[in-house]
């Protein structure tokens, strides 16, 4: 009984080494280089688990909202004001763009009196500002007076006041330039300005337009020294 008791023994001791011979060979044994469970989230070397992408990647440049120089929002108080009338009484304004067509004129208007161009003018002036216009061209024609005239850029344009008059709005405009003027008499002498220093300017310049016009064009109606 006892022999058969030592043979159970021997005989289950035997099977658990097989047992265990069988699951080392399955798992294999520990080395001290077995990954770990932080091991299996480490990123390869140099990444990372959240990457930021490149500055270049992915990145839209919103454009420039803040409002040019003389821009129509930038105004407040009474002028703010004024604008919105106008505003409210014709939809389709905009100050902006506004502005843009004052700047075109102002060069043109300044380029074409130089030149005494009575046509380009004629449209985009007031009977009163053409008129004095005209005649100052006329003078120069009688003496024989001839006018170099350049514009080289426009420093700022800003709207200076605002108000409605009558369903008639009238916005003045502060405008610097540099420009290259130089006037001669009828044998060449030079009798006004300079044909080689830029000449800065400052002039505010008044343009209306009747609000319950069809014709969408504002008009030149005074000038003014800004000094």
């Amino acid at each position: 009984m006892n022999s058969f008791q030592f043979f159970d023994v021997i005989l289950f001791g035997l099977l658990a080494g097989f047992i265990a011979f069988r699951l080392y060979t399955v798992l294999g044994r520990r080395t001290g280089h077995e990954r770990t469970r932080n091991d299996e989230l480490r990123m390869p070397d140099g990444a990372s688990l959240n990457p930021k992408p490149p500055a270049k990647d992915n990145v839209v440049t919103l454009p420039d909202r803040s409002p040019p120089a003389g821009a129509g929002a930038a105004v407040q108080g009474p002028l703010a004001r004024a604008l919105m009338d106008i505003k409210l009484a014709d939809r389709s304004f905009d100050t902006e763009r506004f502005l843009s067509g004052a700047r075109a004129a102002y060069e043109m208007v300044v380029t074409a009196f130089a030149r005494g161009e009575r046509d380009t003018l004629r449209p985009l002036l007031s009977d009163d500002v053409f008129h004095t216009f005209e005649r100052a061209i006329k003078q120069r024609e009688a003496k024989k007076e001839r006018v170099e005239f350049t514009f080289l850029s426009l420093k700022s344009a800003r709207v200076a006041s605002a108000e409605v008059k009558d369903q008639t709005a009238e916005i003045s405009v502060s405008f610097e330039s540099e420009v290259m003027h130089a006037g001669y008499d009828s044998s060449g002498v030079l009798i006004e300005g300079d044909a080689k220093t830029p000449h800065q300017v400052t002039e505010v310049w008044t343009f209306a337009r009747n609000l319950r016009s069809n014709d969408p064009n504002w008009i030149l109606v005074s000038t003014d020294s800004g000094n």
